[in-house]
């Protein structure tokens, strides 16, 4: 092989080697938790959401309050360090929400339908919660997410999760 045949055989094998990688990659990044994204399933199906991230108390405090809108595909999950007995309210909210929540293997124990904007009244979500996702009022009953959906999200990687990353 001359110089200019064995350049055109390396190239060609570096080309089909870089062709399979890329063709790997969307694979292991689906397979991959974005710390940014909440995944829910059942046998409804599957929905995702772009989320803010609440995991310190300051943020846990302030949750969505003062907003007068949030996109459809978004939400806030907030985060305890452990699952705890958890309850929310809507004090300073302006917007309806759905309050899924969640526990350590990512499993959804309960959900707080359409919660009234402003209302100060405590939402007990349980015992042993580890997340709590809240996306737009409604919208839990319109895409037909239950109890017992199952969640997908780095926070639950720890505590032996049943959709792991």
């Amino acid at each position: 092989m001359g110089n200019g045949a064995t350049v055109r055989h390396f190239t060609k094998r570096l080309s089909a080697g870089l062709l399979a990688f890329c063709a790997l990659v969307p694979a292991v990044a689906a397979q991959t938790c974005d710390p940014q994204t909440v995944e829910l399933r059942g046998d409804w199906g599957l929905a995702r959401f772009t989320v803010e991230i609440a995991d310190d108390p300051a943020e846990q405090a302030q949750g969505l309050m003062h907003r007068t809108e949030m996109p459809l595909g978004a939400g806030m999950y907030f985060v305890n360090a452990a699952p705890r007995t958890t309850s929310f309210w809507m004090r300073n909210t302006l917007i309806p929400l759905d309050m899924l929540f969640i526990d350590a293997s990512g499993i959804v124990q309960h959900i707080h339908h359409n919660a009234i904007p402003l209302d100060e009244s405590a939402i007990p979500g349980g015992d042993d919660i580890l997340t709590v996702l809240e996306i737009n009022g409604g919208l839990a009953a319109r895409l037909g997410i239950e109890k017992g959906s199952e969640v997908r999200h780095p926070a639950h990687a720890a505590w032996s999760p049943v959709w792991p990353c």
